[in-house]
Order: structure tokens, then C-alpha cells, then sequence
């Protein structure tokens, strides 16, 4: 059974590879735009005085007309000078106190809820988070998008400092491969992109149709209300956005908690309505498939559970092998050339060569520094440490409300 849903699974992720090697990695941009279209860049930040003031030059610099964006940083009870820097900084300040409603969700909503009853003029609304840094073509790429009709876009989150740690280094590769190569295949197959918290973008409309989710995973949450009501997510391979990650392991756990621990909810309370609601889709096989996928995507595990559970099976099978080969085991199968020990182990030993295949494959479409490579030697112990504490998250020793993620501030 173990290996049968391993090698489904990883089966779909080459199935996404294949697909993303023929996606376009650049979005077409017109020299005389048929639109400019007003872009809110909301930025919810706590405590975020030591990175926040990069992001917000970073702002300045886009290759955009700055008469059609504003900036609006959300500074959620802040103790710190996050609020004086970022208006320093040009940005329009929102404070928010409420220690009962803590939270990226909750804040944003708030904000959405003041600018409508402000009547803010906007065509669409940007998502960044505090310490991110975002390419200058941000703006030009999802302008050109929102002008071909498209809704919601996700961009590339990528890993800003993959050579600081291995850690670092190990989370790059997995997003390499989790926000680059999944969404670029995905819009190949005509699946949905997927929402990343980060580097999002909504059509105005959008935004008024869908509250803010104060879940730990608002982002899933709120991708699967979309589905659910038609909307698709899409990719902008080109618009690419780089956050910082924790150094080392001890300050990543409660990040990775908090992420596992709302996908496994998410799985939960979603997977029987995906199923459900594309039961009713098997007429138009399109629509159904942007359902079965976001199934799919669901049930996938951490890349890291997903090759440690396949090292675990290639060993069982191995052993099998042995046990036949050796006359212990059915002596009537231990002769027959396709014997079904033969056929697990050669199922597992794919399965592994899959994953690599599907990893190494991720890198080089994200052109991955040196650096990234020399670092899977330290994957053996990050395995086992994603493993412990997915194992100990799906029996619930583990539960983590929404924290601030340490940074490496220095």
C-alpha cells in the first residue's frame, strides 16, 4: 500500500515536471500598455523596523508609474519603529491594535474593510510581506496579466539567501520546486497555481467576493474558497519575489509547525469538497481537473516526508528481495522473473530516481547558485528532522498559532 500511493504520487510530479518544461518563463509585455491599472500594495508587518525600510525602497524602484500604486503598511501592534520608518519611507501608515485578533489574516481584512469604506480608488490589490525584496518588473508583469484576463496570479517566491546556511540552502531547493516548477506545470495542464502568502495579486473584485482567512494557512484556505466558486489561480514565472529565511533549524521549527500543521487541517476540511464539487464537473473533464489537482496537491507531503517514506520503502523491499532470493520467503515467487518483491523493489528504486529527477529538474529551470547543490549533504539529518516533527504534528503533540517567524536580523 505504501508504495503503491508513493509511486502515484511521485508519478504526478513528473507528470508536473514534464509539463513545466514546456511553460513560458517570460510574460509578453506590450510597449504602449492598452491599460495601467491602479495596484494597492498592502504589506502587513509586526515588528518589523529592521526589514521593512528595504522592502519599501525597494518599492521606489519599480518599473511602474508611481502615480499608479500606493504602498499601505499595515504596522499590526507594533512595539517597535515600524510604523515611524515606514512612513519615513513614503508608504501610508495603518495601525492596528487588537491583542484578541492577532494575525496576518486578520489584519489584512481589516484593511481591505477600511480602504472599501473609504472608496479607494484600485483595479487590483498586491500582497507582499515585510521581508521580501520583488523584482523591478513586478508591476509590468501583473499589469500585462490583469490585461489579458487574468484574476489572481501568483509570482515566484523564491529564497533571497540560500548560501547563509544549509537550512537555507535545502529550503530553496524545496521551493524551487513547491513555488516554480508545480505552478509552471500546472499552467500547462490547466490546473491552478496556487496561493504562496507572498507575491500575491487579486483583481479588485476578487478581493470583495472572498474574506481574508485568519487561519494559520490563510493562503490555502482562501485558494480553495476561490476554486470552490470558479476562480483559478495563475503563474508569473517572470515576476519573481525573494524573502529571507531562518538560519538555522531551531529558528525555522515554529514556521514549519505553523505551515504543516494548517496543511494537514486544510486536507482535512477541503479534500471531501474538492471531491465533491468535481463529481459534479465530470462534464466539462477542464474544470474537474483543476479540483482532482488541487486533490492532488493536497496529499502530496513535504518533499522531505515524501523521499524519507521512499528510502523507508526501497529498504523494505530490498529486504523482501533478499528474503526470497534467499529461499526463505515463497519459494514459487523467488524463481519467477517477475516476482513481487522484484516488482516493489523496482517500483521503489524508480520512485527515488523520480524524485531526483523531479528536484534536480526544479534547479536548473530556477538556474539554483552552486551553492544549493553542495548543501544536500546535510539532507539525510533535515529529512529525519521533517520527519519527526511531521509525524509528531499528524498525532498532535505538536500545535503552533500564528507566531513572527525569527529573522536573521544579525
Amino acid at each position: 500500500m505504501l508504495q503503491s500511493t508513493i509511486t502515484l504520487l511521485v508519478s504526478y510530479l513528473l507528470l508536473l515536471t514534464l509539463a513545466a518544461w514546456r511553460a513560458p518563463k517570460h510574460t509578453p509585455i506590450p510597449r504602449a500598455s492598452k491599460k495601467l491599472n491602479q495596484f494597492l500594495v498592502l504589506i502587513p508587518a509586526h515588528n518589523e523596523e529592521k526589514l521593512l525600510p528595504r522592502l519599501l525602497v525597494n518599492l521606489h524602484a519599480l518599473e511602474y508609474p508611481q502615480s499608479h500604486y500606493s504602498v499601505h503598511v499595515i504596522a499590526d501592534n507594533c512595539t517597535d519603529k515600524t510604523a515611524e520608518l515606514a512612513r519615513q519611507n513614503d508608504a501610508i501608515v495603518h495601525e492596528r491594535w487588537n491583542t484578541e485578533q492577532k494575525g496576518k489574516g486578520y489584519a489584512l481584512q481589516w484593511l481591505l474593510e477600511n480602504l472599501w469604506q473609504k472608496d479607494v480608488a484600485h483595479d487590483a490589490i498586491v500582497i507582499l510581506d515585510a521581508d521580501t525584496i520583488v523584482s523591478s518588473n513586478f508591476l509590468a508583469v501583473m499589469n500585462a496579466r490583469l490585461n489579458n484576463g487574468e484574476r489572481v496570479i501568483q509570482a515566484y517566491y523564491a529564497v533571497q539567501n540560500p548560501e547563509s546556511s544549509f537550512s537555507a540552502g535545502l529550503r530553496y531547493a524545496a521551493l524551487a520546486v513547491l513555488h516554480y516548477l508545480r505552478p509552471q506545470g500546472r499552467m500547462i495542464l490547466g490546473g491552478s497555481a496556487g496561493l504562496k502568502g507572498n507575491g500575491m495579486v487579486f483583481a479588485a473584485d476578487v478581493m470583495k467576493e472572498h474574506a481574508w482567512s485568519a487561519s494559520v494557512t490563510e493562503d490555502i484556505e482562501l485558494h480553495m474558497a476561490l476554486l470552490l466558486s470558479g476562480e483559478r489561480v495563475t503563474f508569473a514565472p517572470d515576476a519573481e519575489i525573494q524573502a529571507e529565511m531562518p538560519d538555522k533549524l531551531t529558528d525555522a521549527r515554529s514556521q514549519n509547525v505553523r505551515w504543516e500543521q494548517g496543511r494537514l487541517e486544510m486536507a482535512k476540511k477541503y479534500v471531501p469538497q474538492l471531491f465533491k464539487a468535481s463529481t459534479r464537473q465530470l462534464r466539462h473533464p477542464q474544470k474537474a481537473f483543476v479540483l482532482w489537482d488541487a486533490i492532488m496537491e493536497h496529499l502530496i507531503p513535504p518533499f522531505s516526508v515524501l523521499a524519507g517514506l521512499s528510502i523507508i520503502s526501497l529498504f523494505g523491499s530490498l529486504i523482501w528481495w533478499l528474503v526470497e532470493s534467499q529461499g526463505i520467503g515463497n519459494q514459487a515467487s523467488s524463481i519467477r522473473t517477475f516476482s513481487p518483491s522484484k516488482i516493489s523493489l523496482v517500483l521503489s528504486v524508480g520512485a527515488l530516481l523520480g524524485q531526483v529527477f523531479y528536484l534536480l529538474a526544479g534547479l536548473k529551470m530556477v538556474n539554483a547558485p552552486r551553492s544549493v547543490y553542495r548543501v544536500f549533504i546535510y539532507a539525510p539529518g533535515y529529512i529525519l528532522w521533517k520527519i519527526w516533527h511531521y509525524v509528531r504534528i499528524l498525532f498532535g503533540f505538536e500545535q503552533q498559532k500564528w507566531v513572527r517567524t525569527t529573522r536573521n536580523e544579525g
